[in-house]
């Protein structure tokens, strides 16, 4: 196994013809522009790699993505996630990032533990291929906090599910879990926490024994237009995003969750 770097939020390593990108902020694993950076620095680097023929996106800790922070990026906003200032100034470069993830060009398969909530979604998204457990749990939970879906959900959640079943999870920000998530094709695939990892290696090695070239090239045709798509998605998606942040449903619907609790919203 070799590894690959240097990067300070993720591990990348690769043994034989499969490599795993390992995300590295347990237990929870929130994002920010610069975790979404290295992602997408790491996939390019992947695609240059002809050995690599296959991807696995892990995540260490209790969750594979718990959801973002999208504080204003300065040094002293601590966990001053979904700051008004950071909807401003931070999440449109965020979301260039993340669209150069969906340019990769080599076939993803995400292992995906714990809660994939809300941006964490859409990183879960990202990849060709989920694993899932039973324990694991999908959720739009963005009308829940007042404010719009973003990370191109807009796009690539009904695209996987259909737009009823999306346009539940948006309105109502239920949270899905493993099982039905296989049902509705927003997981490919069961595994135990204990079998989690392997079984998405497993299914990247499959893919790898496959002629290299071709794969990319049924990608390609696949997959042609989703990330330009993403991209205009995105534009408008982080407009509705800053002016709903700057609303006082916005500041109850944050406090809301942070507590446990149901939001009390009055459309203002």
């Amino acid at each position: 196994m070799t590894a690959q770097g240097p990067y300070t939020d993720i591990a990348v390593t690769q043994a034989g013809p499969v490599a795993t990108v390992e995300i590295q902020r347990p237990p929870h694993n929130f994002f920010d522009y610069a975790l979404i950076e290295q992602i997408a620095n790491a996939f390019e680097a992947l695609d240059d790699t002809p050995s690599c023929r296959a991807i696995v996106l892990a995540a260490q800790g209790k969750n594979f993505c718990a959801g973002a922070n999208f504080g204003s990026g300065k040094a002293d906003d601590g966990n001053d996630e979904f700051s008004a200032e950071g909807f401003r100034t931070t999440t449109g470069k965020l979301y260039r990032e993340a669209v150069r993830l969906f340019r990769c060009k080599k076939p993803v398969v995400g292992a995906i533990q714990g809660s994939a909530i809300g941006g964490g979604l859409g990183v879960a998204l990202v990849p060709d291929f989920r694993i899932a457990t039973p324990e694991t749990r999908f959720a739009a939970n963005f009308a829940r906090l007042g404010i719009h879906p973003g990370f191109g959900l807009t796009v690539t959640l009904p695209r996987l599910i259909g737009m009823q079943r999306a346009t539940h999870m948006f309105y109502t920000g239920a949270r899905v879990p493993g099982e039905q998530a296989v049902a509705w094709g927003l997981a490919d695939a069961l595994a135990s926490a204990e079998t989690l990892r392997s079984d998405a290696e497993t299914l990247a090695e499959d893919i790898a024994k496959s002629a290299p070239l071709a794969v990319v090239s049924v990608r390609a045709t696949l997959r042609a237009g989703l990330a330009d798509e993403i991209a205009q998605a995105t534009e408008r998606e982080l407009r509705e995003q800053q002016w709903l942040r700057e609303t006082a449903d916005a500041q109850e619907g944050i406090r809301s969750v942070a507590e446990r609790r149901d939001g009390v919203f009055t459309g203002a």
